[in-house]
């Protein structure tokens, strides 16, 4: 790709008292304003209709930007075209040179190198200025030359000023909360003075249907629980009756000075059975 021409700034000559006088006294007696004639030569020439007359960068740091032109070729001849910018480092544009065949239409995309500061006020001075020049039939881009647009050499040549607008680049949408869709309830949230609010409300009202719950397991474990202990008190009881009854049994024993009785063999048998129970319960 050919670079981008630098476009020159012109430099103003002196003009006579009198051209000026006469110059304001001719635009004062046109019913049209200045602008307005500027701006519909410039979009409506007779060779290329350029859409738009402005370069709009949505402009973010760091970040390479493009921006799209339009160009219509409104006649029936073959128009050649060249882009120069006073700032071609910064720019890149493609094509930068081409051609619009006759009846159609040719975009030109101009892309900005990302920049690292902002500019003061956002105002860019940056200009581009696009040429235009009949050619041959059936031509294409490598016919085109430098000495095309050359106006000393007796070449009629369009031209085009167009300027670069910064604008602020596209907000994101904001998130949608959940809930604040039509027909749905807000979310909840803890206002200022302390009143619990939509979710919170609900969670704290589960929070109370689910409590019986939790407390009829509560009661259900209490009263195993107290069975258990009852039953280990009994146990107890009853190993202190047989202790005593063997007590009982041994000073019998004692004084009777015979072997082990019979009943003696069955208090300990029942005694041992109890203890395993005893056991198997824990």
């Amino acid at each position: 790709m050919k670079h981008i021409e630098k476009l020159e700034k012109p430099k103003r000559k002196p003009t006579p008292v009198t051209s000026l006088l006469c110059s304001h006294l001719i635009l004062s007696s046109n019913s049209l304003s200045l602008n307005s004639i500027v701006q519909n030569e410039m979009n409506t020439g007779e060779l290329l209709s350029i859409e738009p007359l402005e370069l709009n960068f949505p402009f973010e740091l760091k970040k390479q930007i493009s921006c799209s032109l339009q160009l219509s070729n409104k006649t029936d001849s073959y128009v050649a075209f060249k882009v120069k910018t006073t700032n071609p480092k910064k720019y890149c544009v493609r094509p930068n040179t081409g051609i619009v065949m006759p009846r159609s239409t040719c975009d030109v995309m101009v892309t900005m190198q990302a920049q690292k500061e902002a500019p003061p006020d956002m105002q860019c001075k940056d200009k581009f200025l696009l040429q235009s020049v009949k050619t041959n039939d059936g031509a294409s881009p490598k016919d085109i030359s430098a000495d095309m647009f050359n106006k000393e050499a007796g070449h009629v040549v369009e031209e085009c000023k167009l300027r670069v607008v910064y604008v602020s680049p596209p907000q994101p949408p904001s998130p949608v909360p959940e809930g604040s869709e039509e027909g749905s309830s807000p979310r909840g949230s803890i206002s200022e003075n302390g009143i619990l609010n939509g979710s919170d409300f609900t969670e704290v009202a589960r929070g109370f249907t689910e409590r019986p719950e939790a407390l009829e397991k509560s009661a259900e474990a209490r009263a195993h629980i107290s069975r258990l202990t009852e039953e280990k008190n009994n146990a107890i009881q009853q190993n202190s009756k047989l202790r005593q009854e063997l007590e009982l049994l041994k000073r019998e024993g004692s004084k009777n000075r015979g072997g082990v009785s019979f009943v003696f063999i069955i208090l300990i048998g029942l005694l041992g059975i109890i203890m395993g129970y005893l056991l198997k319960k824990t």
